[in-house]
């Protein structure tokens, strides 16, 4: 079977990029410093939170403003150069992996908040801010900003923006769409465009929607403004505890069905909690196959009584236990522990493939079991955290790239979870992106009208294909090439992409 690389390269080739011409052109559009194009300097920028995949990029710009960005650009435009834009580097589905014969395009620089309007509870930033840096801002206010991936404390906006990211409070406040008013980025070819507006909505098609989530295929992040929401007066948390999986699972749907809105609706299994508990000491119940992590928050009055309807239903769906959050302190303790589950699983595994499949909220406890037996079958260790409210998979696959063919067994175990998500009437992502890794993904997910409505939409911003190139959006040709558009991503090789 050929590639994953050697089909995209033959969809589209840039290895006429003249290095040494672009590096004089860029050192033109920002001051040296800005410009790293050593090769142990651009080593920091070979990948993102997706380590089994690096390659290093002819040179890295770190932009300082957006004038910088454009002027980036429409250099790159006008030699074809790819553009690969990044942010903090968290992300995990290679979604920054350079282009060989391209540039990173860096806007961690940019990081400064504009303007923040309490009145108008709107927050007006660059890409380079941090999640949590809005909300600290807020705080003095009795704001924050909602969408809380995990990795809050070091991802960067601009990256939320790029991938909608969503995190343990997203079944109620909704992800980065539901949360952002208003985007301005400039074009592959130099242009700043605006879309939303600081109004509830803007004239026009909903362009900021289509940008949400478009993994800098479409254009270069400069500005974001986003919505604030007031800090409940109260929030406690239940942690229940289910002698079996599937018990877990349904209660989640259950919850969902009597008609309650969790703030944040979380499942770990037994083996996370394992792993977690050493590290964060959240007091977890380590006999419990799985727990939930059910989150209430509002007035004291609405707290009050939908801690009690949640408690009748998880009673109801065979808790085995059920604890309540006494105070601030431990409702912390207990979504620190969620939120350390990835640096958790580092620390009793040499490396870790994270997935991020979704699927129906009732096959919970399906995948659950479909995920022990193909543990058995790889050989492989996995440990499971959801965003269960929604139906967001979280699995993460314990392998050590040490040890010959571990990491391609890895591979073959997490493309067999994102088919069995599309089986279940799922998707094979829910807010890491596809980036690079998923591609295989799309291929048997959308058909060819479907992948030909994508391609439309991408050329219309960037007809010369050079923003995030070979990201997100399999072409036809590969999806053909690959298997009557459906291929297993740990069936594809990477001849001349570094992997750990």
């Amino acid at each position: 079977m050929p590639s994953r690389h050697h089909v995209a390269e033959r969809d589209q080739d840039f290895s006429d990029v003249d290095r040494v011409a672009l590096i004089a052109e860029l050192v033109r559009q920002v001051p040296a410093a800005n410009l790293l194009a050593d090769p142990e300097d651009l080593k920091p920028y070979e990948c993102d939170g997706l380590s089994a995949y690096r390659r290093l990029p002819l040179a890295v710009v770190l932009a300082e403003n957006e004038a910088q960005v454009a002027a980036v650009l429409k250099t790159c435009h006008r030699l074809g150069v790819p553009v690969v834009a990044r942010g903090s580097g968290t992300g995990l589905s290679a979604g920054v992996l350079p282009h060989e014969h391209g540039i990173v395009l860096s806007l961690a620089k940019m990081k400064r908040i504009l303007h923040l309007d309490p009145v108008a509870r709107v927050a007006v930033v660059e890409p380079g801010v941090r999640n949590l840096a809005i909300s600290e801002a807020a705080a003095p206010h009795g704001l924050y900003y909602a969408p809380d991936p995990s990795s809050q404390i070091a991802c960067s906006i601009g990256g939320n923006v790029a991938e909608n990211a969503g995190g343990v409070h997203c079944l109620k406040y909704g992800l980065t769409v539901h949360n952002v008013l208003r985007v301005r980025g400039v074009t592959i070819e130099g242009e700043a465009i605006e879309l939303g507006s600081h109004a509830l909505d803007a004239p026009g098609y909903d362009l900021l929607a289509l940008m949400i989530g478009s993994e800098g295929l479409l254009a270069v992040v400069t500005e974001v403004t986003v919505k604030l929401v007031p800090k409940p007066e109260v929030a406690r948390v239940i942690m229940a505890s289910f002698d079996d999986v599937q018990k877990a699972g349904d209660a989640v749907a259950a919850i969902i069905g009597s008609g309650i809105i969790p703030a944040g609706l979380e499942m770990m299994d037994q083996p996370a909690t394992a792993a977690v508990e050493p590290f964060v000491k959240a007091g977890y119940d380590l006999n419990a196959e799985a727990i939930l992590l059910c989150e209430s928050d509002g007035t004291p009055e609405e707290v009050e009584e939908e801690i009690t309807r949640m408690r009748a239903v998880l009673e109801g769906c065979g808790a085995t236990g059920i604890r309540v959050s006494t105070d601030e302190a431990e409702r912390l303790r207990f979504w620190a522990g969620r939120k350390a589950a990835f640096p958790a699983a580092g620390r009793i595994s040499a490396d870790y493939y994270c997935m991020d499949g979704t699927i129906p909220r009732k096959r919970l406890g399906d995948m659950l079991r479909a995920i022990a037996g193909m543990e058995r079958k790889y050989g492989l260790r996995c440990i499971n955290v959801f965003h269960a409210g929604d139906g967001n998979l979280h699995p993460l696959i314990l392998y050590d790239a040490n040890v010959p063919g571990e990491l391609e067994r890895t591979e073959r175990f997490g493309a067999e979870i994102l088919e069995l998500s599309v089986k279940f009437g799922g998707t094979v992502t829910g807010e890491h992106g596809v980036g690079f890794e998923k591609l295989p993904g799309m291929c048997a997910q959308f058909d060819s009208a479907e992948l030909s409505a994508f391609h439309r939409v991408k050329a219309a911003f960037d007809p010369a294909g050079l923003l995030n190139p070979g990201k997100a959006v399999p072409t036809l040709h590969r999806c053909a090439e690959l298997g009557r558009m459906h291929v297993h991503a740990g069936e594809l090789k990477f001849p001349d992409i570094e992997r750990f």
